[in-house]
């Protein structure tokens, strides 16, 4: 098990450069495989998530060579379609895989996937999507066995704009035989950067980063090379943990348009944040000022920012607010919060959250990726040693995370325990 030790209490300044998007490099990275052939890929994070994803590839016979600065992905070897069911169980974006393998191989076998402990998040609209493009999906003993003569285009309407629903059912249909269309798609940014990643290697994919989206099915794909776009959700992240400190950060390699509700929400919290092309500059005001949140598909709040925004709020000023509206299970880490002296109540779908002066160092435990970036940020704030467990989580999601901040400012290191 490995845990963080930051020393907390000191005032964070400096610059950061963005990694890529954790969120885009899954699918994209999943997309090679409807090729057949070498693609380049750059600015891909080196986390635990993309280290699975490249790792399954190979097991699935793909050949995967990483490069200065890029990773070169071979798929014409590939001939396996069953994705290892302990990599499944790892994380829950293997799951978009299954689109991919069945659009090139007309059969896929997957197990249920795992991932965060954020609540329920099933994949009946991904199998439903698959149903209705004319695939078989058998399920049977926690495995799930896909067959298909060919994929038929059609009218697809998602009860909810799930993300990876939506990713899945392109991936799906890019060599489909006729035209796909999605309704109520999800418009996050990541599912843009798939749909450029696609139509550089030749697909026809009209509307995505709207609610509706149009794939014409083409034959065959080409060779591409391609950048991943920065990832948002560290972006805000970073922001969030300076903020709380007080201090100061110049932020390099971000999309401003793609987090302007994180954005808002720190103005409204009284940090001075300039833009200017790719670069975030942010000064935090001496004590934040409390503000409500409310969860929402994109372009609304990310839920993912919910956690790092609720740390960073038990030291502002007054009484805050957080609606969760995506998943049910996302206040775990407030219990953990409250051990270093927050003042969180939790009633259902909301957390009220009363600001205290200062949080207390102590020894606490991560349940999920950005519920544990959330810890390390109170951990930044209190005047002590703070201790991060079953940090693997943060890990899935943080490219050099500890790094990162020593080069600003803060007292943190990796313990193997």
């Amino acid at each position: 098990m490995l845990s963080y030790i930051i020393k907390g209490g000191k005032r964070l300044e400096g610059t950061i450069s963005v990694s890529g998007s954790k969120n885009a490099s899954l699918p994209i990275i999943a997309g090679t495989i409807l090729s057949a052939k070498t693609t380049k890929l750059y600015h891909v994070p080196n986390i635990h998530d993309t280290q699975i994803t490249l790792k399954i590839l190979k097991l699935l016979g793909c050949k995967v060579k990483k490069e200065r600065g890029k990773i070169v992905i071979d798929t014409k070897p590939m001939r396996k379609t069953e994705i290892p069911e302990d990599m499944m169980r790892q994380m829950r974006s293997t799951v978009v895989m299954a689109g991919a393998i069945i659009s090139r191989f007309k059969e896929a076998t997957f197990s249920y996937p795992g991932g965060c402990e954020i609540g329920a998040r099933p994949i009946d609209l991904h199998l439903s999507a698959f149903r209705k493009l004319g695939i078989h999906v058998e399920e049977k003993g926690g495995f799930i066995h896909c067959t298909c003569d060919k994929i038929i285009g059609t009218e697809i309407n998602l009860d909810f704009p799930s993300v990876g629903a939506t990713e899945n059912i392109i991936l799906a249909t890019v060599l489909a035989e006729g035209i796909t269309t999605i309704t109520n798609a999800a418009m996050e940014p990541e599912i843009e950067d798939l749909a450029k990643f696609l139509n550089k290697m030749g697909a026809k994919i009209e509307g995505a980063g709207t609610n509706l989206i149009k794939i014409t099915g083409v034959k065959q794909l080409k060779e591409v090379s391609y950048k991943i776009m920065p990832d948002r959700i560290e972006a805000g992240t970073y922001l969030c943990m300076v903020a709380a400190t007080g201090g100061k950060l110049k932020l390099l390699n971000t999309e401003p348009e793609h987090i302007s509700p994180i954005l808002n929400k720190l103005q409204e919290c009284g940090c001075n944040i300039e833009t200017q092309g790719k670069v975030i500059n942010l000064e935090a005001p001496k004590k934040l000022k409390s503000i409500d949140i409310k969860t929402l598909p994109y372009p609304g709040f990310p839920t993912d920012m919910q956690s790092v925004f609720g740390s960073m709020l038990t030291i502002a000023k007054g009484t805050s607010v957080i609606v969760e509206n995506i998943f049910e299970n996302r206040y775990k880490y407030t219990q953990e919060l409250q051990k270093m002296g927050a003042k969180i109540q939790i009633e259902g779908k909301m957390a009220v959250i009363k600001g205290v002066r200062k949080l207390n160092a102590s020894k606490v435990d991560s349940h999920d990726l950005r519920g544990g970036a959330a810890l390390v940020l109170a951990g930044l704030c209190t005047k002590g040693t703070t201790y991060v467990n079953n940090i693997e989580y943060i890990l899935r999601g943080y490219e050099n995370l500890e790094e990162k901040l020593q080069s600003i400012g803060a007292s943190i290191k990796i313990k193997n325990n």
